[in-house]
């Protein structure tokens, strides 16, 4: 029998696997050049951030709860203020993690807005809503489903801030200090969080685990 630790691994790979696929071909020009936490010398012109990065953007406002018939028009408003914070900004720790901060903080301003508008507007979209359909590939298609089902419902039972912190780090590939920089949060905050979401995620996998196995003869 697989272990939790290891299975959760599989799950996670694969999972990301599936959202690779589902990805355009830019998404391949995710990550910039070089270590990801690697101080830049010089801010990349506006149209290599938004070549570079619209993927990030786009799965970061859907995952953040946007509705689909409003990503488009956030997405556009994110790289609006990135454009006009571009000339004034000197250095960062991380381009991809100032690029999620900016996201993360313009999804907040609009829900806000929204949620002005109805109060009655649920906090976040289904989780189920932020991965993409599955591609036809030559893979089993099947087991694939199967995990990222699985992956759906196990983070379902993380509370926001722990599913936040663990898309990051194990979809995402963030380091701990981009999330400390992009969440603006103490690095040591990031350690806990990511620390109980794993905690969390492996026990909330036990438990499906225990249901699979059934009960003791």
């Amino acid at each position: 029998m697989v272990g939790v630790r290891a299975f959760s691994t599989e799950v996670i790979t694969t999972c990301h696997c599936c959202i690779q696929m589902g990805e355009s071909t830019s998404a391949a020009q995710l990550l910039p050049a070089g270590s990801p936490s690697e101080p830049l010398r010089d801010v990349p012109p506006f149209a290599v951030i938004y070549e570079r990065y619209f993927d990030l953007v786009w799965s970061a406002v859907r995952q953040l709860g946007v509705a689909k018939d409003a990503i488009d028009d956030v997405v556009q408003e994110v790289f609006v203020v990135i454009h006009s914070k571009l000339s004034s900004l000197q250095q960062v720790e991380s381009l991809r993690s100032w690029v999620y901060g900016v996201t993360r903080r313009t999804v907040s301003t609009y829900r806000r807005a929204q949620r002005n508008r109805n109060a009655s507007g649920a906090q976040y979209a289904e989780i189920a809503d932020w991965l993409e359909p599955l591609p036809a590939t030559p893979l089993d298609l099947t087991e694939l489903a199967a995990r990222q089902r699985l992956l759906l419902a196990l983070l379902a039972e993380l509370d926001p801030q722990k599913r936040e912190v663990f898309v990051l780090a194990e979809v995402e590939g963030f380091t701990a200090p981009e999330m400390a920089e992009a969440l603006d949060i103490p690095l040591n905050t990031v350690y806990s969080r990511l620390r109980a979401a794993r905690q969390a995620f492996e026990l909330a996998l036990a438990r499906h685990a225990a249901r699979q196995k059934g009960p003791a003869t």
